[in-house]
């Protein structure tokens, strides 16, 4: 087994890293990280590591770029400081929906990023909820993928919401719509989307009955919510009464707070695996949920060589 197990985070989600710390019954690790007046990140570890088992926290959201060059700056650092293992714990992982080549002449960004990940020293990865399952084939470590539907369960348990309908807003998302659905035993739509441009797209249709129902909408990611809101009209067309939703990643840019809080939906629950406190006072509509519990109880089966895979039986 690794030495001991220590948390370090980077910048980009400290409240996240002292709630995985409470839960461990650990103290934060203490690193400490500036940009030069020209913008270069520097980065010190300023504890012992030597033998350690390191995880480093650092979803890689807004402001994306400079988020993923602090996570390989400080792996670099604790590679180079002769921790046993690292690992790099992305709760979101950014570039996730450049996953593929669908047009001519464009990256595989997502690819490029594990690459990098993997480079920069990370002995494993800790991620949750990716756009794409075949992602963890791009990293040249091994993955553990989380996903956020125990804690996503409970809070739709909790609203008791009747005559509920889980809706898909697109294809990729049916798996993750009917695992919930199954679970709470009720029904499943999905609504046919198309992509017309980044970040926009066109409902069409839905498949599946939601007349008379209250309708749950399901996504892994909610961005700049114009998927969001347009499925929201689109069930509310074929007769929807509430309608509520869940995202796993609350990127929220944009325009994305605005079309909530002037779409009919009753409430969004969003998960921290971004921070979400400025946002939370900009729509009385989010429902934040931690999944802080669920990435301490990851990271201490990981260090204890047990089954993560049991998290989700």
């Amino acid at each position: 087994m690794p030495g001991d197990l220590k948390i370090f985070g980077g910048r980009a989600h400290p409240a996240l890293v002292l709630e995985i710390c409470e839960y461990l019954n650990l103290a934060a690790g203490n690193v400490s990280a500036l940009n030069f007046s020209d913008g270069e990140t520097f980065c010190q570890i300023e504890e012992n590591v030597r033998g350690s088992d390191v995880f480093i926290v650092q979803p890689t959201c807004e402001p994306v770029n400079e988020n993923l060059m602090e996570l390989l700056i400080l792996l670099d650092a604790f590679k180079r400081s002769s921790a046993s293992r690292v690992s790099a714990v992305l709760p979101y992982y950014g570039y996730a929906r450049q996953d593929k080549k669908d047009r001519p002449r464009v990256p595989i960004t997502a690819k490029l990023v594990a690459d990098l990940i993997s480079k920069a020293g990370a002995d494993r990865v800790l991620t949750m909820d990716l756009h794409a399952d075949q992602i963890q084939g791009f990293f040249d470590v091994p993955v553990d993928h989380l996903f956020a539907a125990p804690v996503m369960l409970e809070a739709v348990r909790d609203l008791d919401v009747p005559d509920l309908v889980i809706v898909s807003p697109d294809a990729g998302g049916v798996e993750r719509a009917r695992a919930i659905a199954k679970r709470m035993e009720v029904g499943l739509a999905i609504v046919d989307k198309r992509r017309t441009a980044p970040n926009t797209a066109e409902v069409m249709h839905v498949i599946g009955d939601v007349d008379g129902c209250n309708a749950l909408i399901i996504d892994d990611i909610i961005d700049t919510a114009g998927t969001l809101t347009k499925t929201v009209e689109a069930l509310k067309a074929k007769g929807a009464n509430r309608v509520l939703a869940a995202g796993v990643h609350g990127v929220l840019s944009g325009p994305a707070l605005d079309r909530i809080n002037a779409s009919p939906l009753e409430t969004v629950l969003i998960t921290n695996t971004i921070p979400v406190e400025k946002k939370l006072s900009l729509s009385g509509k989010l429902r934040p949920l931690s999944v802080a519990p669920l990435l301490g109880e990851a990271i201490r089966r990981i260090h204890e060589n047990s089954s993560v895979s049991s998290l989700f039986v």
